[in-house]
């Protein structure tokens, strides 16, 4: 209408829009929601951003100031899921207050569409309000609005706020609603980006989630009970960062949840061996200091799946390591028929190793205690008990192609004399530490009596 600033007097329509636009900031809070619903839908046209920015910039403003009271008398809390009850009536109260105070204006929001929500949302962040609340709003306004959406507006919805959670500090989004979202999602069929920022945010605190979330069905078409792919994603997601960024504690505790996560999955007749093995190997060998469940969650597979020929039992097997097996369990694996010979074999090998070696520190110190009489031929007839002599690896002699049960007498036979050589190095620590404990009082009381002159 050419009404700009070359035109003077009382009807100049620029300067009355502009002295319009300053008095936004003393609209009541009712009126500034009015004003963005009735706004929102001339999103798209470029003359009326300046006024959603004004009127967005101006309910932003508002927030900071939600310790006091609601302005408006409509309004009401959100799910308060996390608040923690005290057994004080009072301490609870306050708790209650507290965070309706903090989002009281969370359902008053809900008037607003995807997109200003999303304008309304980076605002927030440009002021720097905090995150937390930020990521409730969010969870809270997807839950609310999937009342009454239809299914293409909840799949906008959700891309929507995967988005916009995406570019919040991951550490103020709670794991447990992000795991909700996913299995919205999933029934959604959403864009291949939103899938990723979703998996990518959920894998990077992994470590947070529990078994319950990982036991997500699979999709239409696999007959996998569980979608075992999808936690191969949320793993590698996990892992993405870098092995030496991920502290051992977190690494551990991933590796604690995936043996649960695999001890679930492998009674399950159509998951196949590959799937099972690319569980067992996507975390380092760091990750555990015991490999006992991992070979429990093996041992139940190999069971249901009694099809497995022995090149397929090796592959499973092969990510085992035998030196972080307890003496307990390699005494079952050696005794149980599901598994090859070979793997039963090195089992035993790894544990008298390992016992060959506690034997040999045990000399050591043995040496350095000075004994009169050698602690090794305690309960041996009063015979020096040669280490090297007495652990013999019958291993070297077994022929693997002879008939199974004739090895699986042989393996009973160093499963005994394993037993035979843990006890007998028990009771050597034993005598050492009693000897020692002996010499120590001599010396002291030698130290402590007076030379008589002469």
């Amino acid at each position: 209408m050419e009404m700009n600033n070359s035109v003077t007097g009382t009807h100049n329509l620029l300067e009355k829009a502009e002295k319009s636009f300053e008095a936004i900031r003393y609209w009541t809070w009712s009126e500034l929601l009015m004003a963005l619903k009735q706004c929102q839908d001339l999103l798209p046209a470029a003359n009326s951003l300046s006024l959603l920015e004004k009127c967005l910039d101006t309910l932003v403003a508002r927030l900071p100031l939600t310790s006091e009271a609601s302005p408006c008398p409509s309004t009401s809390s959100p799910d308060s899921s996390g608040i923690r009850f005290s057994c004080d009536t009072r301490s609870t109260e306050s708790l209650k207050t507290s965070s309706s105070r903090a989002t009281w204006w969370f359902e008053d929001l809900l008037v607003l569409g995807p997109n200003l929500v999303e304008m309304l949302v980076k605002s927030m962040i440009s002021r720097k309000l905090d995150h937390v609340i930020i990521s409730r709003f969010l969870f809270y306004y997807q839950k609310s609005k999937f009342y009454t959406a239809k299914s293409d507006a909840k799949r906008t919805i959700v891309e929507r706020v995967i988005d916009m959670l995406y570019i919040l500090d991951q550490s103020c989004v709670s794991c447990k609603s992000l795991f909700g979202i996913l299995r919205v999602a999933l029934n959604l069929n959403i864009n291949k980006s939103s899938r990723n920022k979703l998996e990518s945010m959920i894998g990077s605190q992994l470590d947070q989630a529990i078994l319950d979330n990982l036991l997500v069905p699979s999709p239409r078409g696999i007959n996998y009970l569980y979608d075992v792919n999808l936690v191969l994603r949320l793993l590698k997601s996990f892992l993405s960062g870098g092995i030496c960024q991920a502290s051992p504690t977190r690494l551990r505790r991933v590796a604690a949840l995936l043996d649960l996560y695999m001890a679930e999955v492998a009674p399950d007749p159509c998951l196949k061996p590959s799937k099972f093995v690319a569980l067992a190997m996507v975390m380092p060998d760091s990750a555990r200091d015991s490999y006992d469940e991992l070979y429990h969650a093996m041992d139940m597979y190999i069971e249901v799946h009694a099809g497995l020929s022995e090149e397929e039992k090796m592959k499973i097997c092969c990510v085992l390591n035998y030196e972080k097996l307890s003496s307990q369990t390699c005494i079952h694996l050696s005794q149980n028929k599901n598994f090859p010979s070979k793997v039963a074999v090195q089992a035993l090998l790894s544990q008298q190793l390992k016992l060959k070696s506690l034997l040999h520190a045990t000399n050591n110190s043995k040496s350095y205690a000075d004994s009169p009489c050698s602690a090794s031929e305690v309960g041996n007839g009063g015979r020096k008990f040669d280490a090297n002599e007495q652990l013999v690896l019958y291993a070297g002699k077994l022929n693997l192609s002879a008939d199974n049960e004739k090895l699986r007498a042989h393996l009973q036979g160093m499963q005994c004399r394993v037993m035979e050589l843990e006890k007998l190095c028990k009771k050597m620590q034993t005598q050492m530490a009693k000897f020692t404990k002996s010499k120590a009082s001599s010396h002291s009381h030698t130290r402590s009596v007076p030379k008589l002159c002469s």
